[in-house]
């Protein structure tokens, strides 16, 4: 097996913050932006749907689409994220923002409940693509001290398409502008040209340093790193000096055996971790935001062209969160803030239950009570990506999120959704209740077990993490950043 002795991760980890790592931010965080976007979207037009001259969709069936919203989502990381291994990050992050556009722009031309779910399902996979690529991507080009703090910036970046989303259907619904009938599908629309402007921008984003070498193209790797090298420096200085090489060999992808070998023999704490993460967060979220809109019309008389405004103090909460508590993650440690976070969150969503139950809350009241817990949350569901990503070797990286991903949310995001819809269908507070309290003790539990056994992963190289698969044995991996 060829060996190559590479500095390329030192030289990364050691480059100074500048406007190169701000456009690969801005170009790959989209994808999160686009998927609030689809999923308020759906969200506050939920009303809006169940109109005759729309698509006269039941309760239920709005249920059932955010479901199969999660089920193409989850496909979709299984099998591009299998192929972004393979075949490399940029590939699969420009192929999957192409399915997003298609799909999205075929969810507005739906005439019926089968036509679309059909797209929302398509439209599923072209997101759930973009996790498994995305995340590998950052994780390699992003400086190992500020790892934590832009990982969960980036997956924080949700809310910022929920509020667009909200905005924007609030416009198009508004009868002055395009009215019910026809400013859902413009809605829609509106995403696929979003996703059409930034696959324009992502063309200038480099394939992964990392990935290249460990499939034995050490001289393009060294080529991309010499050209950020020589941007950062442009606007820096000179650049300190390198420490530390990683020993990457040149070997056959992994197979799936060798993947499961890793995840539940080398690596068995740290996939339990994972998998707690993911599955009480995809419930925790999935079964509140795919049914906020009936929450607020239902129970609280809201009327269907205004429950966007809720949204807004909502994601609010959702960004801000990542945003003033993402440093922590790599000051204060990954163990220590992912447990305090997904505790506190589980504990939040209780307490606003048994008030929602006791018909101590209206409108404003609950969105502001949301809108705090999820100032949690956020930070909570967006370190259960980074933790995903972090800490298996590079050659299986980004299957390894999509399986946790993917079983995570099959488990918690798929359920939510059709359950809640269920419950809401049932006109009782009580049995909406039941379903926060299981949320929040799924959350309570996560955090628990993340206290115990999570990485302490803050500032650390990835190779000094997780080693790659074909590491030789005497590797010397850089020291902490």
């Amino acid at each position: 097996m060829r060996i190559d002795r590479s500095d390329i991760p030192a030289r990364l980890d050691r480059l100074p913050w500048s406007p190169w790592h701000w456009r690969v931010v801005i170009a790959l965080g989209v994808a999160w932006v686009l998927d609030g976007l689809e999923v308020t979207l759906v969200g506050s037009l939920g009303g809006v749907l169940e109109r005759p001259d729309t698509l006269a969709l039941t309760a239920t069936q709005i249920g059932w689409s955010g479901s199969l919203y999660i089920a193409g989502a989850v496909i979709g990381a299984l099998v591009f994220g299998r192929l972004a291994d393979r075949l490399g990050r940029k590939r699969l992050f420009l192929l999957t923002l192409a399915v997003y556009a298609v799909a999205t722009l075929a969810t507005s031309l739906s005439t019926g409940f089968a036509f679309f779910a059909a797209c929302r399902f398509a439209t599923g996979l072209g997101i759930g693509g973009e996790y498994a690529a995305i995340n590998s991507a950052i994780d390699e080009l992003i400086p190992a001290r500020v790892r934590g703090r832009v990982n969960l910036a980036i997956n924080g970046s949700f809310w910022i398409g929920a509020a667009l989303g909200a905005g924007v259907s609030l416009w198009l619904l508004d009868p002055r502008v395009l009215g019910p009938v026809a400013g859902w599908r413009v809605g829609f629309a509106l995403g696929a040209v979003l996703a059409l402007a930034i696959l324009l921008v992502r063309r200038d984003v480099p394939e992964s340093p990392r990935w290249l070498i460990a499939h034995g193209r050490a001289e393009e790797a060294e080529g991309i790193v010499r050209r950020i090298e020589k941007e950062v420096a442009a606007q820096h200085g000179p650049l300190p000096a390198a420490v530390g090489h990683v020993h990457f060999g040149e070997r056959a992808e992994p197979g799936w055996r060798e993947v499961v070998h890793v995840l539940l023999r080398r690596y068995p704490q740290r996939s339990m971790v994972a998998l707690a993460l993911m599955i009480s967060q995809a419930f925790f979220y999935n079964a509140i935001f795919f049914t906020y809109a009936l929450v607020l019309t239902r129970f609280h008389g809201v009327p269907e062209g205004r429950v966007a405004l809720y949204i807004f103090p909502f994601a609010l909460g959702n960004v801000l969160g990542p945003l003033i508590l993402g440093p922590l993650f790599d000051r204060v440690g990954r163990r220590r803030m992912i447990a305090l976070t997904y505790v506190c969150s589980g504990i939040g969503l209780g307490l606003t239950g048994w008030a929602f139950m006791q018909g101590l809350l209206d409108a404003r009241s609950q969105a502001l009570c949301w809108s705090a817990v999820f100032f949690l949350a956020s930070a909570a569901a967006s370190s259960a990506y980074l933790t995903a990503s972090e800490v298996f070797p590079l050659e299986m990286r980004a299957i390894a999120i999509s399986i946790f991903y993917a079983v995570g949310t099959g488990a918690g995001g798929f359920v939510a959704p059709a359950l809640f819809g269920a419950l809401i269908e049932t006109g009782s507070r009580g049995a909406v209740a039941i379903g926060y309290a299981v949320g929040a003790v799924l959350v309570i539990v996560a955090g628990s077990i993340a206290w115990h056994w999570a990485v302490d992963a803050e500032r650390k190289p990835l190779e000094e993490i997780a080693p790659p698969l074909g590491s030789a044995p005497h590797d010397a991996p850089g020291p902490r950043a």
